[in-house]
């Protein structure tokens, strides 16, 4: 094995001995062996009903618990939950669902607010479950998008596919910039 260390030579030192057994573990599941690691996309998963999806972990703050305070905002769009101060800043809580037009979310204890990234708009994202990191290679990628039962497919961006799951890659600055986000009053 050139240009890797020994795992025995790293035995006194624990974090760069981790960091070679996480290189060699990804080599060895994109079936490269001892090669080099393939390049990457990480997302963060999450779930609206039933349909999984993923967002680019550039795109995501934070994940955070829904906050027990929402203070509703008169004169808003159901979809608008309303505002939640969250560590001293103000954030505008969105049913994701709702907003689609495929019905409310319903809060249970897996229910995540998804804090996206965004420098001119605060959204704080309400989704059913928030499934953590998922990491793809460049040949799990598809441009092709399937149809969605909570009608985002404009949101959409692509798909991976891995064994028999499908991951649509949902966009949250194409969402946090549309027409109907960005109008929340009721009419």
């Amino acid at each position: 094995m050139t240009g890797s260390p020994e795992l025995a030579a790293l035995v006194e030192q624990p974090f760069e001995l981790l960091l070679e057994m996480e290189r060699r573990a990804r080599a060895a599941h994109a079936g490269q062996g001892a090669g080099e690691v393939p390049d990457e996309w990480v997302g963060v998963g999450f779930r609206i009903g039933e349909e999984q999806f993923v967002a680019s972990r550039d795109q995501v703050r934070e994940v955070l618990m829904l906050p027990d305070a929402i203070t509703r905002v008169p004169g808003a769009n159901r979809w608008l939950l309303g505002i939640a101060n969250l560590r001293g800043h103000l954030l505008p809580l969105i049913d994701v669902k709702l907003l689609l037009g495929s019905g409310r979310t319903t809060l249970r204890r897996t229910t995540r607010v998804i804090s996206v990234n965004h420098r001119e708009v605060p959204a704080g994202l309400v989704v059913d479950e928030v499934l953590g990191f998922r990491r793809f290679t460049d040949h799990e990628f598809s441009a092709e998008t399937a149809e969605t039962i909570v009608r985002c497919d404009r949101f959409l961006g692509g798909t991976y596919h891995r064994g028999d799951e499908f991951w649509p890659v949902f966009n949250l600055f194409d969402l946090v910039e549309s027409n109907m986000f960005l109008q929340a009053a009721a009419e």
